[in-house]
Parts: structure tokens; C-alpha cells; sequence
């Protein structure tokens, strides 16, 4: 039997560069994966489905979006320039990483500079890879594991939500049948014999059973107790 096919995963690149832009997404292409580049920070979140800063302070949170909103294309994960105008790379990293529904989206960071202390702030804030430019295909090829372990993480963050709409249906079952059985007991009320009825058979049944001990006859038995001597 072969293996399954290993989805195709999907990667948005940001860079404002237009040469290292086409670079980068050449090289995600002939790794197989789905790209879609734009060349802003801002293009990017609106593309997830946030509109930016639109008149927010750098401090405020990005608001509570899905990955899906874009025409339900799923991000599995984002590399972005670390220098660009407007919006650096950087600051789009925070904007995921506060976003309730984008932080598990895996970042990657590039640059064509070597600086300890940005590379250090990048990773502390949460990006998975730092890579200096130009990007090789060495580099595209460390990106895929990120993106199975967060696929893995969210195929076990349903599963248990699944398990327990499948208990909850499994457990409302009895329930369902005991009140059937109530509902047809009241529908065929002929059914049931009253307690007196099965009182008085018992009775019937006792006394069968004692003149069958003595030896006494069905007939014999009822003159027995009529009070009149036979001869």
C-alpha cells in the first residue's frame, strides 16, 4: 500500500523588495508549496482578514480574526523581510502573535543583516526561524516541520471535541428509549392486568397446587367445602 499524500502546504510571504520577493517565492513553489507574496505588512494582515492599524496605537491588540476569512484559503505559515517601510517585519510578527486567532500561524523572519540583538528580539517575540538573505533552498526546506507540528497540534486540539459530541449523543440514547417505553405503556393501557386480577390467579394457582398434594379431584375438592354430605 503507498502512503498518503502529504497536503500541500500554504506559505504568504511579505517582502517589499520586489527582487527578493519573486526569489523567495520561486523557491517555496519548487518545494511544493502553495505562495501567495504581497510587498507590505498592511497587505498582508488584510489578506488574514485584519485591516492593520486603521488609526490603532501600536499598542492596541490586532482584532480577533480567522486565518480562513480570505477567500477560506488556510495560512499554515508566514516569512516576511525584517526591513520594510510603514510596518517592519517585526511589527508584523507582534501583530500575530497578539492575535487570539493568528498566534499559532508560524513566523519566519529574513534579513540581509546580521544583528545579534534583532535576531534576539525576533525569536523572543515568538518567530520561529531567522534567516539571513539571500534565502536558499536549504532555508525553504527548514520551514516544513513548523508546519506539521502546528497542523498536528490543531487535528488533536478537534479531536476531543468530536469524541465528546459522540459520547453526548451515545449518553442521550437510554434516555430516548426509556421515554419510548413510558409513551407505549400509556398508549396500550389493556395490556397491563390490574393487581387485584393477579392477586386472586395466584390465590387460584395455591389451592390447585393443595388438593393436588391431598388427592383430591377438581370435583372432589369443591363438594369437600360445599357442606353437604354425599353417600
Amino acid at each position: 500500500m503507498g502512503t498518503a499524500a502529504e497536503p500541500q502546504f500554504h506559505v504568504l510571504a511579505v517582502d517589499d523588495s520586489l527582487v527578493d520577493r519573486k526569489l523567495i517565492e520561486r523557491l517555496l513553489k519548487i518545494s511544493s508549496y502553495q505562495v501567495t507574496a504581497v510587498d507590505s505588512g498592511s497587505k498582508a494582515l488584510e489578506f488574514l482578514g485584519s485591516r492593520g492599524n486603521n488609526g490603532r496605537s501600536s499598542s492596541d491588540p490586532v482584532p480577533s480574526v480567522s486565518p480562513n476569512d480570505h477567500q477560506g484559503v488556510e495560512v499554515n505559515l508566514i516569512i516576511t523581510d525584517y526591513c520594510m517601510p510603514g510596518m517592519t517585519g517585526y511589527d508584523l510578527l507582534k501583530k500575530i502573535k497578539e492575535s487570539s486567532s493568528l498566534r499559532d500561524i508560524p513566523v519566519v523572519i529574513m534579513s540581509s543583516e546580521n544583528v545579534p540583538s534583532r535576531i534576539s528580539r525576533c525569536l523572543e517575540e515568538g518567530a520561529e526561524e531567522f534567516i539571513l538573505k539571500p534565502v536558499r533552498l536549504s532555508d525553504v526546506n527548514k520551514l516544513r516541520p513548523h508546519m506539521r507540528r502546528t497542523k498536528k497540534l490543531k487535528t488533536h486540539q478537534q479531536e476531543p471535541r468530536e469524541d465528546s459530541e459522540r459520547h453526548g449523543e451515545i449518553r442521550s440514547q437510554p434516555a430516548r428509549q426509556h421515554e419510548l417505553e413510558i409513551q407505549q405503556s400509556q398508549h396500550h393501557p389493556s395490556q397491563q392486568v390490574p393487581q387485584h386480577q393477579q392477586q386472586k390467579s395466584s390465590n387460584n394457582n395455591k389451592r390447585k397446587a393443595i388438593d393436588a398434594e391431598e388427592g383430591l379431584s377438581p370435583d372432589r375438592a369443591r363438594t369437600r367445602y360445599s357442606g353437604v354430605a354425599t353417600f
